[in-house]
């Protein structure tokens, strides 16, 4: 991972939201958050929550008694976040390093993260946190995307944006959110940071659009792929988007599309 990838700011936030929450994100976070109310946390974290797509979905599922403590390393997202929850005492907002969290051991029943750990620098050290601060029988919940090849928008404007870019080809996609799919180096990580049961399970999602212009303007200009457009050639941001939304028309066809997005859920016990 660049260090460039973890920069969300600028328009990317509201972007974000716009259009790749509700194209890959929404049913991955509905999932997340019926997985996490089944276990009755009374006290959770997520980490890494971006927009608040988890948030907004299991708050309500959530008991009145429960807390609710939600981060994320970038405040612009963390801003975007709070500011379409609605008002709810039980969550408290908090910008934190997700390898370095600022809380005591033992203090959540739960930690969750959806699509954050790609991001991580030190992914053990990150895993390491979550223990920590994880009391004895608690749980880390997260998700990971699979292979580019299983997520077929991801791999469709990845490869339009090769055509664009022959010479050097924008690979932000498949190189951090679709680069952390292996399995077996999951669960080693996951042993090596010290929990003891670990539980992974392959689930696919349809994502689904009104257009192929909505999921070629969600990676090109949601998400740090637009970065690394505008860093080869900031007059092409628009050219490159045409070029994603011809290629997912060409495959998928002009009306409303629909392709597979494929993710890992781990669940891991203390």
């Amino acid at each position: 991972m660049l260090e460039t990838d973890k920069i969300f700011a600028g328009s990317i936030p509201e972007n974000y939201d716009r259009y790749m929450v509700p194209l890959i994100f929404e049913p991955f976070a509905a999932d997340m958050a019926r997985r996490a109310a089944s276990l009755s946390p009374g006290a959770v974290l997520e980490v890494a929550a971006g927009t608040g797509v988890v948030t907004r979905a299991l708050a309500p599922k959530l008991s009145p008694g429960a807390s609710y403590v939600v981060t994320d390393l970038n405040q612009p997202m963390l801003d975007f976040a709070a500011s379409r929850q609605a008002p709810d005492s039980r969550i408290q907002w908090r910008q934190a390093d997700a390898l370095a969290l600022p809380f005591e051991n033992a203090t959540f029943d739960l930690v969750c993260c959806q699509f954050g750990a790609m991001f991580f620098p030190d992914r053990t050290a990150g895993y390491r946190e979550a223990k920590r601060v994880l009391k004895p029988g608690g749980h880390f919940l997260f998700n990971v995307w699979d292979r580019i090849e299983e997520n077929v928008f991801a791999s469709d404007v990845t490869n339009a944006l090769a055509e664009i870019f022959p010479d050097d080809p924008p690979r932000f996609l498949a190189r951090t959110p679709h680069g952390y799919h292996d399995t077996a180096l999951i669960r080693s990580e996951l042993e090596s940071a010290g929990f003891s049961r670990v539980a992974i399970e392959t689930r696919a999602e349809q994502s689904r659009a009104s257009s192929p212009r909505l999921p070629a303007v969600a990676y090109c200009q949601g998400t740090v792929l637009r970065t690394e457009i505008e860093a080869r050639d900031a007059g092409k941001l628009q050219a490159a988007t045409d070029r994603a939304a011809a290629v997912i028309a060409a495959r998928h066809g002009s009306g409303e599309v629909a392709a597979k997005i494929q993710a890992h859920v781990i669940v891991a016990t203390v």
